[in-house]
């Protein structure tokens, strides 16, 4: 059995689950979102919990399984709470600021970086060197956050750069004098 795939979903009072068809759909307060459920996927609805299991044990189901699982505790979870992912700039000079809903990045570049969000993601700052990335769809928010990453990757010498709160760079030696 699934470790993932066998674990409850937890449906708070503020959400309202509806599985039709094949679809998985779940509206709460920050929206609705959905998720693809396998006919091959067998699901119970009790007590405000939710829980998978399947038919057989053929390689594609058992996959499936977790994966459905987790899909659909996303959708949930992200309706009723959001997700939110922050970013800190280290770098003499790196600074963010909003320009309207789009975000501005001055990160030692000759140009200033303008981020344009897509639907569904919002930006905020916090003092001139934290962005936080937040949405309802956990995939988009990594994503995004993973492409504002990517204008200025972390270095391994002085650890100037993007990086993602909590991550730690290996930092590396660097010349050393030789005689």
């Amino acid at each position: 059995m699934s470790r993932i795939g066998k674990l409850p979903i937890v449906v708070p009072d503020k959400v309202k689950v509806t599985i039709e068809n094949g679809v998985f759909t779940a509206k709460g307060p920050l929206g609705e979102m959905i998720a693809p459920v396998p006919d091959a996927l067998n699901y119970t609805f009790e007590n405000n919990t939710i829980v998978f299991s399947r038919d057989n044990e053929h390689k594609k189901i058992r996959a499936l399984h977790g994966l459905t699982r987790s899909l659909c505790n996303n959708a949930v979870v992200g309706v009723s709470d959001g997700f939110t992912r922050t970013l800190i700039l280290e770098g003499v000079g790196f600074k963010t600021e909003m320009k309207g809903e789009n975000l501005q990045l001055n990160v030692g570049f000759s140009h200033i970086v303008l981020v344009m969000p897509p639907k569904g993601i919002k930006f905020e700052t916090q003092g001139t060197n934290t962005i936080k990335v937040s949405g309802i769809d956990k995939q988009v928010v990594g994503l995004v956050s993973s492409k504002i990453r990517a204008i200025r990757p972390p270095e391994p010498y002085k650890g100037k750069g993007i990086r993602y709160n909590g991550e730690y760079i290996r930092r590396k030696a660097g010349k050393t004098a030789s005689k």
